[in-house]
């Protein structure tokens, strides 16, 4: 059955292309919905070409196939089960399906999970059923790094026949020879295994973060010329732009690309853009320089970043939705990435998802009778390739994600107290220290005279993180602070159901049922609480 907001397929068989099995002359004109699209097909191997569409409305939809297959006919589209929303779209700073329907993200890494056996992919599975995640960041090809040197079974092309050698020195510093690979010719048996992951992430409601690119690699993908790169994107755009759970990540770390130009970057962007007929979400993720967020064809920022302070002014700044797609993970490794503790993973999930930031999940956790190389090598860390969840985090993101869940609307920063003052002009800042009483202008003024140097410095050192609904909602995230009294501001006038939410031990307790601007809280005066006001009559919702 062909339903809205679920990838429908037309099949027709054909003979084997003579040359490219990438660039064949196969479109489709598909009208239903209200709407006309022309879509490329693909050649899917064993003399099948495929044409994939996404209705986005039920109803009769009709096809007119051209080129090296043809054919005609008409799909009728039932309802949406209710269960799916549709491709997932930039709502100002905040993320909606197609019908409307509000996502928050709650991601996780898992970099190779297309490149793991069956056995462990099953496992792999297995733990994303915590309920903890709805996104996760994987890649087409292959990784080359510590702890995750296996080599896959299938690639996502067969290597060139006749080609002479490239030869390259790989990121861990050994010197490559190898045959370059044939864009041409797809390896049907990876990308079929490929889509069989895709479709049981998109039953589990669970959007991929698909990264096209990335330097950690010793088989020569990142190597490829610009010509093979762009005909690599063709075919993929071609098989997978019509699922919906789809997102694209030009690359994880692009900067580390270190003899790739930003001009490349901007032709892949534009490329995506240009033939993604339904403009999935876009962004490129950074190591150490942060890709332009403000260029027109990306949608969201994909920052690694350990400050967890930025979102408020990365919003202000590019005013499109904030993913800390990586901010270290949960782990014992010698590398200072892999070893913070599931306390500080979720610190992190906390800051940046009270402020109205989305936050990415990582674990690393290797066993302590790991001693040789090679057993080292062989190790299943979650972070590369998946396996079982071994760490406290995932647990509390899920309490965390749950909440969030439930509120009417997503969370905006909310900026008050110093941290307000920090952001504002000179112009603004003078204007309210000029309207303070006589005797609390002395303090105040230092803050005139912080250079934008100085005030960065202050704003980076994590002052405070809060979010709001309006006035319906107010949610305080106080961090390691231990306070034992705190008065939260909230709209003057009104009253406010206050709970205490424990985010470490999980527990949620209602204070006070009427709380006010100006009232004070009685705090457990412990690490990692929150304080949640929600107005009389609460605007949850189930």
């Amino acid at each position: 059955m062909a339903r809205v907001y679920e990838m429908t397929e037309l099949c027709f068989e054909g003979k084997e292309p003579a040359g490219s099995h990438v660039e064949v002359d196969v479109e489709a004109e598909i009208t239903g919905g209200g709407k006309t699209r022309k879509l490329k097909g693909f050649y899917a191997g064993d003399q099948i070409y495929k044409v994939r569409f996404l209705p986005e409305q039920e109803g009769t939809y009709r096809y007119k196939v051209t080129g090296v297959v043809t054919g005609e006919g008409t799909v009728d589209i039932e309802p949406a089960d209710g269960k799916h929303h549709g491709v997932v779209r930039v709502d100002g700073t905040h993320l909606r399906h197609q019908d409307g329907t509000f996502i928050s993200t709650f991601g996780t890494t898992v970099y190779a999970l297309a490149h793991q056996t069956k056995e462990l992919t099953e496992e792999t599975f297995t733990s994303l059923e915590c309920g903890a995640f709805n996104k996760i960041r994987m890649c087409v090809f292959p990784k080359h790094y510590e702890y995750n040197k296996n080599e896959p079974e299938h690639f996502a092309f067969y290597k060139a026949e006749n080609a002479g050698e490239l030869i390259f020195h790989d990121n861990l510093g050994g010197k490559r020879r190898v045959k370059p690979f044939d864009t041409h010719r797809p390896d049907f048996d990876f990308w079929e295994d490929f889509e069989t992951k895709l479709n049981r992430l998109f039953d589990m409601g669970i959007q991929v973060d698909l990264i096209l690119f990335h330097p950690y690699d010793r088989w020569g993908h990142s190597h490829m010329t610009q010509e093979n790169n762009l005909r690599y994107l063709d075919y993929a755009l071609r098989r997978l732009s019509a699922y919906p759970n789809i997102w694209w990540s030009m690359a994880n770390e692009y900067d580390l690309f270190y003899d790739w130009n930003i001009e490349q970057w901007h032709e892949i962007e534009t490329y995506i853009s240009a033939n993604d007929p339904y403009r999935h979400l876009l962004s490129n993720h950074n190591c150490f320089l942060e890709y332009d967020y403000g260029r027109e064809a990306i949608t969201h920022v994909s920052v690694q970043t350990r400050t967890c302070s930025r979102v408020a002014e990365l919003q202000k700044e590019f005013g499109k939705p904030v993913c800390y797609d990586e901010c270290c993970y949960e782990g014992n490794l010698k590398e200072t990435w892999g070893s913070i503790s599931a306390k500080e993973m979720v610190n992190r999930f906390w800051k940046v998802t009270v402020t109205g930031g989305y936050c990415t999940h990582g674990e690393v956790i290797l066993e302590n009778d790991i001693a040789t190389q090679k057993q080292q090598d062989d190790a299943v860390l979650w972070w590369a390739k998946g396996g079982k969840l071994k760490g406290e985090s995932p647990a509390r993101i899920k309490f965390l994600r749950e909440i969030v869940e439930m509120l009417p609307a997503p969370l905006d920063p909310y900026i008050e107290g110093m941290s307000k003052m920090m952001m504002m002009s000179e112009t603004e800042l003078s204007s309210m220290i000029n309207a303070m009483p006589e005797e609390h202008r002395g303090f105040w003024s230092v803050l005139g005279r912080m250079n934008a140097k100085e005030k960065t410095y202050h704003l980076l050192s994590e002052y405070s993180y809060a979010g709001h609904i309006g006035d319906e909602v107010y949610l305080y995230y106080l961090g390691t602070d231990c306070s034992a009294r705190f008065r939260p501001e909230v709209a003057a006038g009104k009253s406010y159901q206050a709970e205490i939410i424990d985010v470490w031990d999980m527990t949620r307790e209602i204070v006070a049922e009427s709380y006010k601007m100006g009232d004070e809280l009685r705090l457990p005066g412990k690490e990692y609480v929150a304080v949640m006001l929600r107005q009389q009559p609460a605007p949850m919702r189930k």
